[in-house]
Protein backbone atom coordinates (compact mmCIF):
# COMPACT_ATOMS: atom_id res chain seq x y z
CA UNK A 1 0.00 0.00 0.00
CA UNK A 2 2.88 2.01 1.15
CA UNK A 3 4.57 1.99 -2.83
CA UNK A 4 0.89 2.77 -4.11
CA UNK A 5 1.12 6.03 -2.35
CA UNK A 6 4.53 7.04 -3.17
CA UNK A 7 4.37 6.00 -6.92
CA UNK A 8 0.81 8.11 -6.58
CA UNK A 9 2.74 10.96 -5.13
CA UNK A 10 5.40 10.69 -7.42
CA UNK A 11 2.88 10.64 -10.46
CA UNK A 12 1.56 13.93 -9.27
CA UNK A 13 4.84 15.63 -9.02
CA UNK A 14 5.25 14.15 -12.81
CA UNK A 15 2.26 16.08 -13.44
CA UNK A 16 3.21 19.54 -11.42
CA UNK A 17 6.80 19.93 -12.02
CA UNK A 18 8.99 17.14 -14.02
CA UNK A 19 12.16 18.19 -13.48
CA UNK A 20 12.00 17.69 -10.28
CA UNK A 21 10.50 14.35 -10.38
CA UNK A 22 12.98 12.79 -12.58
CA UNK A 23 15.80 14.29 -10.69
CA UNK A 24 14.32 12.82 -7.65
CA UNK A 25 14.20 9.41 -9.60
CA UNK A 26 18.10 9.92 -10.31
CA UNK A 27 19.01 10.32 -6.88
CA UNK A 28 16.47 7.74 -4.57
CA UNK A 29 18.65 4.84 -5.36
CA UNK A 30 22.10 7.14 -3.97
CA UNK A 31 20.17 8.59 -0.82
CA UNK A 32 19.23 5.18 -0.24
CA UNK A 33 22.61 4.15 -0.63
CA UNK A 34 23.96 6.50 2.28
CA UNK A 35 21.11 5.91 4.82
CA UNK A 36 21.97 2.42 4.82
CA UNK A 37 25.17 2.90 7.18
CA UNK A 38 22.95 4.75 9.71
CA UNK A 39 20.52 1.85 9.14
CA UNK A 40 22.67 -0.65 10.67
CA UNK A 41 23.70 1.70 13.48
CA UNK A 42 20.16 2.42 14.06
CA UNK A 43 19.48 -1.37 14.77
CA UNK A 44 22.84 -1.81 16.88
CA UNK A 45 21.84 0.69 18.91
CA UNK A 46 17.97 -0.76 19.13
CA UNK A 47 20.10 -3.75 20.32
CA UNK A 48 22.60 -2.06 22.66
CA UNK A 49 19.63 -0.84 24.39
CA UNK A 50 17.83 -3.89 24.60
CA UNK A 51 20.53 -5.50 25.97
CA UNK A 52 20.91 -2.63 28.72
CA UNK A 53 16.82 -3.19 30.03
CA UNK A 54 17.57 -6.94 29.81
CA UNK A 55 20.53 -6.68 32.46
CA UNK A 56 18.55 -4.13 34.44
CA UNK A 57 15.47 -6.34 35.22
CA UNK A 58 17.18 -9.37 35.56
CA UNK A 59 16.99 -8.94 39.38
CA UNK A 60 13.48 -8.63 38.94
CA UNK A 61 12.68 -11.64 36.65
CA UNK A 62 15.26 -13.70 38.78
CA UNK A 63 13.19 -12.86 41.90
CA UNK A 64 9.69 -14.14 39.87
CA UNK A 65 8.66 -10.85 38.23
CA UNK A 66 6.60 -11.44 34.95
CA UNK A 67 5.72 -8.45 33.00
CA UNK A 68 1.21 -8.52 32.84
CA UNK A 69 0.64 -10.23 29.40
CA UNK A 70 -0.39 -7.94 26.51
CA UNK A 71 -3.98 -7.31 25.53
Amino acid sequence: MRALFVLLLWAILLVLCWPVALVLLILWPILWLLSIPFRIVGALMEGILALIKAIFLLPARILGYRPPAAS
